[in-house]
């Protein structure tokens, strides 16, 4: 399956989460919101300005600026 960042998720697609790369208290947070690998995450809108990006995760709304982001690896999601 193909892998890249977060950030890069175009509007209304879903993704299965690999891995962080973030450090310090924002992988903590994340990890504690649910950002676990395996988990679907879904790109659900940005703002005008592009930045932070509208996320669903585990059926909560989340909202992620670009930078940490990018430090999400996502892969593309393929249901049978």
């Amino acid at each position: 399956m193909k892998e890249y960042t977060l950030n890069k998720v175009p509007i209304s697609s879903t993704v299965i989460l690999k891995s962080l790369k973030n450090e310090g208290s924002i992988r903590r947070r994340l990890l504690d919101i649910g950002f676990i690998p395996g988990t679907k995450i879904e790109c659900v809108l940005t703002s005008p300005f592009k930045d932070p990006t509208l996320y669903r995760i585990r059926g909560t709304l989340i909202a992620i600026r670009s930078d940490d982001a990018k430090n999400i690896i996502v892969e593309d999601l393929y249901e049978v």
